[in-house]
This record gives C-alpha cells, sequence and structure tokens, in this order.
C-alpha cells in the first residue's frame, strides 16, 4: 500500500493501524532552528482524543505524543521528524464478528477487493484513529507558521449537526471552546446536545459540517494552474476520513449568485487592498489574497452503529449485521481539530514552497 504521504516541500507519511501497538508520521521539510517539543504537539492531540464526553467514543486513549527524532536542545534540526502514539485501549475482541462480513457503509469490502485481505479489527488502517497522527504532524506545521508567519490562526467549528445549522447572527469565537461540539452558536450547542443524545441512545448517528477558517495569512500563497491553494485544501480535507465534500468560501451557494452579487469589491486602504467580501474564501486564481480562508467539509454519519444493517460476508452470504464496539454518534466532532491541522499542514507546505520559488517578493500596489 502506498500513497500514505501528503505535502510537497513540507511532507508528512503517517503510519500504523487502529489496533496495532502504535501510530504516528514522518514530517520531512521542516525548517530547522524552529521551538519545538512534546508540549507544543500534545494540546492538538488532547483536542482529538476519544472519551472526552459523552457524545464522542468512549475508547480511553491518552494519545501520549513522543518526538523520536528531528530535534535538539528543543528545536528543529532540519531533518526528518519521527512522532509516535501509542495505542493503549484496543478491544479487538469487538470486531470478531467483522472478521468475514463487511460493515455496511466501511471500506470493508473495498479493501478486501483491491488487496485480498484486510485488518478487521477496528479497520485498522482505514480507521479514523489514523487521523491521531495527521493532528501531531499538524501541531508540527502550526510551529512553522508561528515562527514564520507570528500571528497567523487557525480554528475549526461545527456549523451544521444533521439537518441542524448554526445561526451566523450569533457567531460568537468565545463560544467554541465552551461546548463539546466547537459550536460558535450557544443556543444550536444546546439543540445539538439534546438532539445527539436522543440519536445515541437510540442507536443511530448523524453527520455534520465543519468550518475551517485560517486568519493573517499572507497574500501570494498557492501557484497556478496545479498547484492551487485551494486545490490542494479540498485534497486535504477529502482525504480525512468520512468526509464526502468540501467548499471554498461560498462553495456550492455561489452557483446560485449572480455576477453582481459574488464578486469581492475592493477598494484601497490605508494599509493595502481592502475587500469588501469574501465569498471566494481568501483565495482568487489558487493564490491568497490575504483575506481569511474559508473552508468547508462534510462529514458522513458514522457507519458503525448497533442498529442491524444487511450486508454480505466473504462468502458472498447475506446477512444483518450489528457493529460492536465503541463509536462516535458524530465524528465530526471530532473531526474539527483535524481539519485544523490538515490547513496547518496545507498553510504550511505553501509558504514554503513560495520562498522557494519567489523569495516572498510581492507586486507593489499603491
Amino acid at each position: 500500500m502506498s500513497l500514505n504521504t501528503f505535502g510537497h516541500m513540507f511532507r508528512f507519511t503517517t503510519w500504523g493501524e487502529s489496533h496495532g501497538p502504535a501510530i504516528g508520521a514522518t514530517v520531512d521539510g521542516c525548517p530547522p532552528g524552529i521551538a519545538l517539543t512534546e508540549a507544543d504537539l500534545q494540546p492538538w492531540l488532547d483536542k482529538r482524543k476519544p472519551g472526552t464526553s459523552k457524545f464522542t467514543t468512549q475508547r480511553k486513549e491518552a494519545d501520549e505524543v513522543r518526538i523520536l527524532s528531528g530535534t535538539f536542545e528543543g528545536r528543529t534540526t532540519g531533518t526528518p521528524i519521527q512522532v509516535m502514539i501509542e495505542n493503549t485501549d484496543q478491544r479487538s475482541k469487538d470486531y470478531g464478528d467483522i472478521a468475514q462480513a463487511f460493515r455496511p457503509g466501511h471500506a470493508d469490502i473495498t479493501y478486501h477487493q483491491k488487496y485480498g485481505l484486510r485488518d478487521y479489527r477496528g479497520g485498522g488502517r482505514s480507521s479514523a484513529r489514523e487521523t491521531a497522527s495527521r493532528v501531531a504532524a499538524g501541531g508540527v506545521a502550526r510551529a512553522v507558521l508561528a515562527h514564520l508567519v507570528p500571528g497567523l490562526t487557525i480554528t475549526g467549528y461545527m456549523v451544521q449537526m444533521g439537518p441542524r445549522g448554526i445561526d451566523r447572527s450569533r457567531f460568537d469565537w468565545a463560544q467554541i471552546e465552551e461546548n463539546p461540539f466547537w459550536c460558535p452558536d450557544p443556543i444550536a450547542a444546546a439543540e445539538w446536545a439534546e438532539y445527539l443524545d436522543a440519536l445515541r441512545l437510540s442507536h443511530d448517528s448523524v453527520g455534520a459540517v465543519i468550518e475551517v477558517v485560517a486568519r493573517g495569512v499572507p497574500a501570494g500563497l498557492g501557484a497556478p494552474l496545479y498547484g492551487k491553494l485551494d486545490s490542494d485544501l479540498a485534497s486535504a480535507m477529502m482525504s480525512i476520513n468520512a468526509v464526502k465534500a468540501v467548499e471554498i468560501g461560498d462553495g456550492m451557494a455561489a452557483a446560485a449568485l449572480t455576477g453582481v452579487e459574488n464578486a469581492d469589491e475592493i477598494r484601497m486602504g490605508a494599509d493595502g487592498p481592502e475587500f469588501l467580501s469574501n465569498h471566494a474564501g481568501g483565495i482568487l486564481g489558487g493564490i491568497s489574497s490575504g483575506q481569511p480562508i474559508v473552508c468547508r467539509f462534510a462529514v458522513k454519519p458514522t457507519s458503525s452503529i448497533l442498529t442491524p444493517r444487511r450486508t454480505i460476508n466473504t462468502r458472498g452470504e447475506e446477512l444483518d449485521l450489528i457493529t460492536k464496539g465503541r463509536h462516535d454518534p458524530c465524528v465530526g466532532i471530532r473531526a474539527v481539530p483535524v481539519g485544523e491541522a490538515m490547513m496547518a499542514l496545507v498553510l504550511a507546505d505553501h509558504l514554503l514552497l513560495d520562498r522557494g520559488q519567489t523569495g516572498g517578493v510581492r507586486g507593489v500596489i499603491g
């Protein structure tokens, strides 16, 4: 199985399986001299780890990260950075019933069709457990961004759970970390809690929409035509487990606008160009405009539920299957820090690519 690496100049490769001894990532291309210790990575993993509320899987993983290489005396050396996270709470016995059966909505059947064998324990390599490795790699990317672009911030939050969206007139950045859903609308968060609790108790699940915003991104990141910042962002977000759609800026809603409505008009401000709107999501022609970069992705309902679903086994026999184990009733909750990590990884990659191509030179306006 190849193709486990993402990125161009700043690259990371993830490794490991859900029920193996450990998972991790190798980050290559990190500049030397960046302050980096496990303490810089752990807060991001704590944000993603399971068992933080009754609305996430009750698998108890500390997700303690170790840096095995690439640093010396608290700073990066420019050599590959290896990070490892041990798996400590596997319950492989929960998956005995699916050793020969395919869980509907999972990659079980496609892995079998492609490779002829699969690790059925929690999905092995296809498990969302792999995203912890991305979050660790994203922590390295955040350290690079903090060093090279002080003031750049990346914030993810949930804007929709199932059919229930937030009211943007109540949007409050300060509320995002005050509820288990990373929701900027406190009223919606309270409604979601009641809604998801009922779904959880009825052995069902639901999807979600996550929005990730990067503020303070300099203009000029990305390149035409096949190095577009938005195409790499779309690829990054689409690679996250259970993601089925990605939007930049207004996304699909832009199709309903007229040209007059959609054009992000420009005026000259005291510190340079000022855009009067941001329908484009901070990216024009594949290149960042200096506005906030807005990316949104949809996560499907968790396929592992305790309600019987019709399927087949490897012998082609039909059966009804209940997926046992500990699972998220809304996997979108823990997708928020993963989306943030992927945003950081893409931005770090494009920042280094731009430095290599242009040296940071920019066209003058005014």
